[in-house]
């Protein structure tokens, strides 16, 4: 959270109000939302015919420019829809410019490729429609009107960008969503003192014998131009709001490029401060730290995640869960997703069971990490090589490319306790030795940027079935990720004979609604491949592609525009496979076990309440029966055991609704138990 002086934050207060509201990392900061001017360029001539000037004239004048609402997809405007290449926007704003006073303007993302002006000055270029970037425009600004304008293309789905077409062979198509374009997350400035906080990172080690923990705790500090003064930041740590009692132990300072430097610090927490951050108990910690002038607070989260002997611990513990792949399309919006969707998306998904998930293939929002540490959830970040041809992995300038989008998503990401691994890319040839190289080379690289995290990729080179480990690239994940559209059990026992030590996440299974049994098939496939997961101990998530229907221009799409995979439609209306979802991927079977008919209404209902030991398995502590009378506690339970629960039932109503509640307030199952009072 950045804190800098109130008329900062008070000169943009007469811009429309956005309808949608789009969470911002930094609290205090001046959105940039609202009204924009907008043009098409099809011809891509703005650039050379000088767009960006405030003076210039055209055919049309900057006042008969379109007027749209930002954060803004073009692609999804009925104006503009499914244009495809360049467009421009532009917007004044006043401003009281400050000498001591750095001024950056953030971007979180814009698809695809961007270029920015600021009063006739070009501040910077991007690359990479996911990943956020900033500018210090600090030297560009004016006392008074100032003019932001910036050229924005999509025109992405060709060979060269992440993601892209492939360039070679008779397969040449494009990914599987629409490359909607814009300035599709929020745009934003920050005022920063002269030496500020450009970024922190917090590492969070748990002792779990001890229950203490360790922290480790990094400050890149900007420093002013000529400035060889040393900063040493005063650092906090917060849970409920209260500060934690911490002793820090600094190292020596380290100079980066760019004027940075990076201060590292090192303290322990007490057992009686440790609470570690679980999914059923997503406790969260603050960490601010201060400079002269400059407060940034981070949140992170005490866990510990492991892969040991074919399971994924978390906290020491074995877990296997479900989950979904879900893809960033909303009728209307395209790929915009204000804080509304993040929380109606994400309710449904935890209703469901779905929990540990790799959500997609390329940088989600920070409001959905941010959701996912508050309510638990354990996704596998991704960044942007779909179906990467091995001319393409071999080539520098993609190689380049990945990597500098892979470090945007991480120095973003790495202090969100949700995120447990990263992947370095989905169904690439992972048998050909560019795609052993790419794998190995982009772990390797990955690991220097953050190695608290475990590495994966998704793979769907098992068909036919490798014959020996050296054969395939998951040799060098920690756990492997698995494609499996189908003959999963052959499939999934040849990778656990290749890779024994390995668990396994079956990281996309799933059959369109559009089969020729419709929903039914959904349902009937979703039972059969349980089947085979669940006589598999060594499978500790299978992921559903996916969880909503979503536009696409690749090959095989309805005449409608869209992919029908999802467990719910385009507009997030459940299909008959959500409710299978709900009680299929509950840790705990609800069944009833007696119904005694007492006097004067007074009844009693005894559910026999069992814990998975198969999947989904994982600890339940402190859940609830909720009935409309009551909420009763269910003992907690480990994965196999089993214990009865009573509820007291007033009246005589033929039927009683009973929800399984999580300690987050979440009812994962309803079941209708019938009475009978015979």
């Amino acid at each position: 959270m950045k804190k800098f002086l109130l008329f900062f934050a008070i000169v943009l207060c007469s811009a429309p109000v956005l309808r949608a509201q789009y969470s911002i990392r930094y609290p205090d900061a001046v959105p940039l939302h609202g009204v924009w001017s907008f043009a098409l360029d099809p011809l891509d001539a703005g650039e050379k015919q000088e767009w960006y000037l405030s003076s210039k004239t055209f055919y049309r004048t900057y006042e008969t420019w379109d007027k749209v609402e930002v954060p803004h997809c073009f692609s999804a405007d009925p104006r503009y829809r499914y244009f495809n290449g360049t467009a421009w926007y532009r917007r004044s704003f006043h401003w009281q410019a400050s000498q001591d006073k750095r001024t950056i303007l953030h971007f979180d993302a814009v698809y695809y490729e961007c270029s920015v002006w600021l009063n006739d000055k070009k501040v910077g270029t991007h690359e990479g429609g996911y990943t956020p970037f900033s500018f210090d425009i600090s030297d560009h600004l004016k006392a008074g009107e100032n003019q932001i304008v910036i050229r924005v293309t999509n025109d992405t789905w060709k060979p060269g960008t992440i993601p892209g077409a492939k360039d070679k062979g008779p397969n040449t198509f494009v990914p599987g969503w629409v490359n909607y374009g814009g300035i599709t997350r929020p745009v934003y400035l920050t005022v920063e003192p002269a030496t500020y906080i450009e970024n922190t990172k917090v590492e969070a080690t748990p002792d779990l014998a001890k229950r203490t923990a360790q922290l480790r705790a990094k400050v890149f500090i900007k420093k002013s131009a000529g400035s060889a003064a040393t900063v040493t930041p005063s650092l906090s740590v917060l849970l409920d709001k209260r500060k934690v009692a911490v002793s820090w132990k600094f190292s020596n300072p380290q100079n980066q490029a760019d004027g940075v430097v990076e201060v590292e610090a090192f303290a322990s927490l007490k057992p009686a401060d440790v609470k570690l951050w679980s999914l059923d108990e997503p406790v969260c910690y603050q960490l601010q730290a201060i400079v002269p002038g400059d407060t940034i607070t981070t949140t992170f989260g005490i866990r510990k995640v492991e892969v040991k002997n074919t399971q994924l611990l978390l906290n020491g513990v074995p877990v296997k869960m479900a989950g979904a792949n879900r893809v960033m399309d909303y009728p209307g919006l395209g790929s915009l997703e204000p804080d509304w969707l993040v929380e109606k998306d994400f309710t449904l998904m935890k209703r469901a069971g779905m929990e540990f998930q790799r959500l997609t293939h390329y940088t989600t929002t920070e409001a959905v990490l941010d959701w996912a540490d508050r309510n638990g959830m354990m996704i596998v970040a991704e960044a942007g090589n779909w179906q990467l041809t091995p001319e393409q992995m071999d080539t520098d300038s993609i190689r380049a490319k990945f990597r500098q989008q892979f470090d945007e998503l991480v120095k973003r990401d790495w202090n969100h306790p949700s995120v447990i691994a990263y992947s370095v890319g989905n169904e690439y040839l992972s048998d050909t030795p560019s795609g052993q190289r790419w794998t190995k080379d982009m772990i390797a690289h990955a690991k220097e940027v953050d190695p608290t995290r475990l590495y994966t990729f998704a793979t769907m080179r098992q068909s036919p079935l490798p014959k020996n480990p050296e054969d395939e690239a998951s040799q060098y994940v920690d756990f492997v990720c698995a494609n499996i559209y189908g003959n999963q059990a052959a499939i999934l026992d040849n990778i656990h004979r290749l890779y024994p030590d390995k668990p396994i996440l079956v990281s996309e299974y799933g059959i369109r609604v559009d089969n020729k049994n419709g929903e039914q098939g959904q349902v009937d496939y979703l039972k059969n491949y349980l089947n085979d997961i669940r006589s598999r101990p060594y499978v500790v998530g299978a992921s559903w592609w996916s969880f909503n229907d979503y536009e696409s221009r690749h090959w095989g799409t309805n005449k409608n525009g869209y992919r029908p995979w999802g467990v719910v439609g385009p507009d997030r209306t459940p299909r008959q496979m959500y409710a299978l979802h709900q009680v299929e991927m509950s840790p705990l079977v609800v069944t009833k076990k007696s119904f005694t008919v007492g006097k004067q209404g007074n009844h009693e209902l005894v559910l026999e309440v069992k814990s998975r030991a198969d999947f989904p398995a994982y600890p339940t502590r402190n859940y609830k029966l909720r009935t409309t009378q009551r909420e009763v506690a269910i003992p907690d339970l480990s994965p196999g055991q089993t214990t009865e629960v009573k509820i007291p039932v007033t009246g005589f109503n033929p039927s009683v609704k009973v929800e399984i509640i999580k300690p987050t307030g979440f009812s994962i199952v309803e079941i209708n138990v019938d009475l009978n009072y015979d």
